[in-house]
């Protein structure tokens, strides 16, 4: 290992109090091996777009990189490149998917020793035996405001399988964001349409950022189940960016999956109002982007310094802990059933975590959680990926037929 490596290695490592790494047991550590840690939402190569880098090389800060991923046992991910809203304005939003998925295509082939792409849920269960991490590709962002068929299609044809229906928190032409003043209702005809295609392909329909209801009429249009990859429950914290009971019910009906977001803001309705006024505004707030005139360069060097999305350490995160976390998807249990709920941590995408946890290498914390609060192995194997890979397969095993004219 190389000097300057090995020094960082040491600083990570004696940096955790030793009381927080011996909260694994040696059970937990044993169950979280054999079980498929399958992530419903990680930001995977925005960093590396802005700042350089490779998803190979161990970084110091962070959630993210494939050395810590493989140290915390995940098996497979939603490799999600985020287009922010900064793009919007001047229309660059495909440009700039393009651009990211470049990026995202070059660095896993790079490192296709130990990750790859899956394109269905036969390539997860091949790349798991192979002993690499699965990467399924997937947006959060638009990738057209105006939701052309064509544009999925070339994107599904490139290795996209799941694209995020609103365009995070901005109004697009097609579906209502939970953040931007509604225009639709839900979904237009063009929203209809692009759930239809993404149906006939076999891509992920991913409402995480929808209004509810736009998420309730995809759930009516969809013949496939659709995922929330990473969301909250409006019971722990009444936001736009949180899901009520009767949404959820219905979701589970049609057998969608629920990926709960690991961020105390979307949980604690005290920590998210202390977050706020300290930003003086709430997370979702895009009413300040005004780049009509801005070169998709210029655009870049705004966007640059907020990543890698890491939320500032802040007296009341201590307030935070992986019981409140479980705690909500527990109740989600209770309204759903345990078939129904995954993980989705949204990693670099700027959660405050769970009191003792750091980043991706730490997610064998999360089943030490479980089995301490007495979820049964099934159960804990079910949330950790079985859920998310259920759905995945009945979504992406399909023949594709080709498109109506």
């Amino acid at each position: 290992m190389h000097h300057c490596a090995a020094f960082l290695c040491l600083i990570y490592l004696f940096s955790v109090p030793m009381y927080l790494a011996a909260q694994v047991s040696e059970r937990a550590k044993a169950l979280h091996a054999k079980s498929l840690v399958f992530d419903g939402h990680i930001h995977a190569i925005d960093r590396q777009f802005y700042l350089g880098g490779d998803i190979g090389d161990r970084a110091p800060d962070g959630h993210f990189d494939l050395p810590r991923a493989r140290e915390g046992g995940l098996g497979a991910m939603f490799f999600s490149l985020f287009v922010t809203e900064q793009y919007y304005p001047q229309r660059f939003e495909t440009k700039q998917t393009l651009r990211l998925l470049d990026l995202g295509l070059r660095q896993l082939e790079s490192n296709r020793n130990s990750i790859e792409i899956a394109r269905g849920a036969a390539d997860i269960d091949r790349i798991r035996r192979s002993g690499k991490i699965a990467a399924v590709l997937d947006l959060e962002g638009g990738f057209d405001l105006d939701g052309d068929p064509a544009v999925i299609r070339i994107l599904y044809r490139l290795g996209m399988r799941s694209l995020q229906l609103p365009a995070h928190n901005w109004a697009n032409e097609f579906a209502d964001s939970c953040c931007a003043p509604a225009k639709w209702h839900g979904l237009n005809e063009r929203g209809r349409q692009v759930i239809r295609e993404m149906n006939r392909l076999g891509m992920v329909i991913n409402v995480s950022h929808a209004s509810d209801e736009t998420i309730e009429q995809a759930i009516e249009v969809s013949t496939d189940p659709v995922i929330a990859t990473h969301h909250g429950l409006r019971q722990f914290n009444d936001i736009p960016r949180t899901m009520s009971a009767g949404t959820l019910k219905k979701l589970a009906a049609n057998g969608g999956v629920i990926g709960f977001q690991i961020g105390g803001e979307f949980h604690m309705r005290a920590l998210f109002d202390a977050r706020a006024r300290r930003a003086g505004k709430a997370f979702w707030d895009t009413s300040d982007i005004q780049n009509k005139n801005l070169t998709i360069e210029a655009i870049d060097r705004i966007v640059a310094p907020t990543f890698p999305m890491v939320a500032k350490p802040a007296p009341e995160d201590s307030m935070y802990t992986l019981d409140d976390y479980f705690r909500v998807v527990e109740r989600a249990i209770e309204i759903a059933g345990e078939d129904y709920v995954a993980l989705g941590s949204d990693f670099d995408g700027g959660p405050p975590l769970p009191l003792g946890m750091r980043d991706v290498h730490d997610l064998p914390m999360l089943t030490e959680t479980m089995l301490r609060r007495g979820w049964s192995e099934s159960r804990i194997r079910k949330f950790l990926g079985e859920n998310l890979l259920r759905v995945f397969r009945q979504i992406t095993d399909k023949t594709v037929v080709a498109p109506a004219r």
